[in-house]
């Protein structure tokens, strides 16, 4: 999940409707049995990558934007216990007092039991971003698919916020990602899903129901798999 999905009409920071909407969402689909892992970038609080561009250093720009993931993490939790669901928040950077750190056996016993998980701080090294993180993660737990939910309806040709003839794909594999440079995710990302066959299906988060629709098999967003 983007960061930015918790900006709402906010230009910085957290629109707590926004969460409360996702976390009801969230809590939908737990009801309906399914197992559920959450990554949460964190470029609505900060961006590493755009401070390194303005002269920050880029592990320490990393570092920061890790700990705007958990920020954003702890949001999530906390209004997913408010309504009643169990949930654990794991951080690969350890930091005892807010949240446990990240060990695949306890967080598969998490899932097992009805939790919601959710893994914080990336993959807790620089120079790896939130989608690569969301990748190795999926591996771990083996996850059936990715979920890769953003502002916008799928994935386009072309920037459909700058280009209002961008085309949409409902189906498109992993190669032709990579071949087109489509910024669906990071090279590494898609590189990692394409090598373990993990299906992502990118679909936009901002409409209501969205999520329920995804997990229940409706055609939404754009699915990214194997050569069709």
């Amino acid at each position: 999940m983007s960061g930015e999905a918790f900006l709402g009409r906010n230009s910085f920071g957290i629109d707590i409707n926004v969460v409360k909407l996702i976390a009801s969402e969230i809590k939908e689909i737990l009801n309906l049995g399914v197992q559920i892992a959450i990554v949460i970038g964190g470029g609505n609080i900060f961006r590493g990558i755009q401070m390194s561009a303005e002269g920050m250093d880029r592990a320490s720009a990393d570092y920061m934007g890790m700990l705007a993931t958990v920020m954003n993490s702890l949001a999530l939790s906390n209004f997913l216990h408010s309504i009643g669901v169990a949930t654990r928040v794991q951080t690969a950077i350890e930091m005892k007092e807010v949240a446990e750190s990240f060990i695949l056996g306890r967080a598969l016993r998490h899932l097992e039991k009805g939790r919601v998980v959710i893994f914080a701080a990336g993959t807790g090294n620089p120079y790896f971003t939130t989608d690569t993180a969301a990748s190795l993660r999926a591996m771990e737990i083996k996850a059936d698919v990715m979920l890769k939910a953003t502002r916008v309806d799928g994935v386009y040709d072309k920037d459909p916020v700058i280009y209002s003839e961008a085309k949409m794909f409902d189906k498109i594999s992993y190669t032709d990602v990579l071949t087109s440079n489509l910024k669906v995710m990071d090279s590494t990302a898609i590189s990692m899903c394409r090598d373990n066959n993990l299906p992502v299906i990118v679909f936009n988060i901002e409409t209501e129901g969205n999520i329920k629709r995804v997990v229940c098999g409706k055609s939404i967003g754009t699915v990214v798999g194997v050569e069709t």
